[in-house]
C-alpha cells in the first residue's frame, strides 16, 4: 500500500470514530425519557403567575392569525396577565385590521431593507420599551401567526418559568401532519426535537435550545442580552447558540404543545430550507469563535459542544469524511467498489432514520393527529426527506437568497382544533 493511500485510509478511519463519538449522544437522547422522568414542582399551590408578553411578528396573515388569537383568549390561565403583541411587516393585506379586530396591541412596520423575524421582532420591543410598557411583564412569549395553542399552554409554561429558567421552549407539534411526505417529514423532525432532544437536554440539567416558535425569555434575559440583536436569516438558532455559549440556562416544557403549520410542496420547503443553511452559515460565521470559548469553560463546555455538532462545522466535517471515503474506495478499489459503498451508506443512512422516525412516532403516537396509515407511511418517507438536506446544504453555498414569507392556508379555528383534541383524547386517551 502506497505512503499516501495509508495517510488516507488512517484519515478516513479517524474521522469516522471522531463522528461516532461526536454524535453518541444523539442515540442516547431516543431512550433518557424512557428511564428519567420529570421533578414536579416544590409548591404547586404556591406558584407564581408570571404576566406575559406575545410577540407576534405577521407579514400577510389575515387567514390564519385570528385563529391563533382565539386560541390565546382561550387558554385556562388568568387573561389579565396576558397581553398580545402583533407587529404587522409589510402587510399588503387586513393583517393589521384583524389582530386589532381579535383584541391584540398592533404596531405596523414598512421596511423593505431590513427584512425577516429578527428585524421585526426587534422593533416590536423596542415600541413597546418605547411606550413605557416593557417592565409589565416577566417573560416574553414568541409566536408565529400560523400556530395553535392547547388551552393550558401558559399554565404550563408558567410552571417552567416558576424551576428559574432564562428562556424556555415548549412542545412543537403540526396542524397538518398528514397533508403529504413533505408536512410529515417537517413534522417527524420537530416531534424528534421535542420529545427526545429537548426533553433528554432538560432531564440531565442540561440547556435545550429553540426553533422557530414556541419559544421565550424572560425580561431579565432580555435586559441581559442587552435587547433583542438577532438579526440572522435564522434568528433562533442564533439566539440558542448565544445562550448555549454564555450558559443562559433553556428549559423545555414537555406540556405546553403548539401546533404550526407545515409547508406541503417542494419548492417551498426548497427555499425555506435554504434560507435555514445560509442562516446557519452566518451564524457560523459570527460566533463559532463565542462557541469555542463556551467549549473551555466548564459551565458551557457541553452545550457549547452540542451546539458545534448540530451547526455547519457538524455537517461539513460529515461532508469531508464522505469525500475521503470515496476516494479511498477508489483507491483500494474501482468503481463497482465506489456503487457498493455508496448503496451501503445510502441503506445505512436510510434505516438509522428511519429508526428515528419509528421511535418518535411510537412514543409520541398519541399527540398525532393522523391515521394510522399516514403514521406508519411518514416512517417510510421521512428518511427521503431528510436525506434531501445533504444537496441543500451543499447549493447554499453557490444560491443568492432573496427572503420571501411562506404562505400559511391551514386556516382551522381554535375552537373547531379543541372539539378535535378533545375527541382525540378521549379516543386515544392522551396524556401528557
Amino acid at each position: 500500500m502506497h505512503q499516501f493511500t495509508m495517510v488516507m485510509v488512517t484519515i478516513g478511519i479517524t474521522l469516522a470514530v471522531v463522528l461516532t463519538i461526536l454524535y453518541a449522544y444523539q442515540v442516547a437522547y431516543l431512550f433518557i425519557p424512557a428511564i428519567l422522568h420529570e421533578k414536579p414542582p416544590k409548591n404547586p399551590n404556591y406558584m407564581e403567575k408570571r404576566r406575559f408578553a406575545i410577540l407576534i411578528a405577521a407579514r400577510n396573515e389575515q387567514a390564519v392569525l385570528p385563529h391563533l388569537l382565539e386560541s390565546i383568549a382561550n387558554q385556562d390561565f388568568p387573561a389579565d396577565q396576558i397581553t398580545t403583541y402583533v407587529v404587522a411587516d409589510n402587510c399588503t393585506d387586513d393583517t393589521a385590521r384583524v389582530a386589532a379586530e381579535h383584541g391584540a396591541i398592533v404596531y405596523e412596520r414598512f421596511n423593505k431593507k431590513q427584512v425577516g423575524k429578527g428585524y421585526a421582532l426587534d422593533y416590536l420591543l423596542t415600541q413597546i420599551q418605547k411606550d413605557g410598557h416593557l417592565d409589565d411583564y416577566d417573560a416574553f412569549m414568541i409566536f408565529d401567526a400560523d400556530n395553535l395553542l392547547m388551552p393550558n399552554y401558559f399554565t404550563e409554561m408558567n410552571k417552567t418559568c416558576d424551576r428559574g429558567y432564562e428562556a424556555f421552549a415548549g412542545y412543537r407539534n403540526s396542524k397538518n401532519f398528514a397533508s403529504n411526505w413533505i408536512s410529515a417529514g417537517y413534522a417527524i423532525w420537530y416531534l424528534h426535537d421535542s420529545a427526545h432532544m429537548n426533553r433528554s437536554r432538560c432531564l440531565l440539567g442540561a440547556t435545550c435550545s429553540v426553533n422557530g416558535t414556541g419559544f421565550g425569555f424572560t425580561r431579565q434575559l432580555l435586559e441581559k442580552m442587552g435587547g433583542w440583536e438577532y438579526f440572522t436569516l435564522t434568528e433562533d438558532i442564533e439566539f440558542s447558540m448565544i445562550c448555549a455559549a454564555r450558559g443562559y440556562k433553556v428549559g423545555y416544557c414537555h406540556n405546553a404543545i403548539l401546533f404550526d403549520e407545515q409547508p406541503t410542496r417542494w419548492k417551498q420547503s426548497y427555499r425555506q430550507r435554504v434560507r435555514w443553511s445560509q442562516g446557519s452559515y452566518q451564524v457560523a460565521h459570527l460566533h463559532t469563535g463565542e462557541l469555542l470559548r463556551g467549549m473551555s469553560r466548564l459551565k458551557t463546555a457541553y452545550s457549547s459542544f452540542e451546539c458545534m455538532t448540530l451547526s455547519v462545522w457538524g455537517f461539513g466535517l460529515g461532508l469531508i469524511a464522505g469525500i475521503i471515503t470515496i476516494i479511498n474506495t477508489l483507491l483500494l478499489g474501482d468503481a463497482g467498489d465506489l456503487v457498493f459503498v455508496m448503496g451501503f451508506t445510502f441503506v445505512l443512512s436510510y434505516l438509522s432514520m428511519a429508526g428515528i422516525a419509528a421511535i418518535t412516532v411510537a412514543t409520541e403516537w398519541n399527540r398525532i393527529y393522523a391515521s394510522v396509515g399516514r403514521k406508519l407511511y411518514s416512517i417510510i418517507c421521512f428518511p427521503l426527506f431528510m436525506l434531501t438536506w445533504y444537496p441543500i446544504n451543499i447549493l447554499s453555498l453557490f444560491y443568492k437568497f432573496e427572503w420571501t414569507p411562506i404562505e400559511h392556508t391551514v386556516a382551522i379555528s381554535a375552537s373547531e382544533f379543541t372539539r378535535k383534541s378533545s375527541r382525540a383524547k378521549k379516543e386515544h386517551k392522551i396524556t401528557c
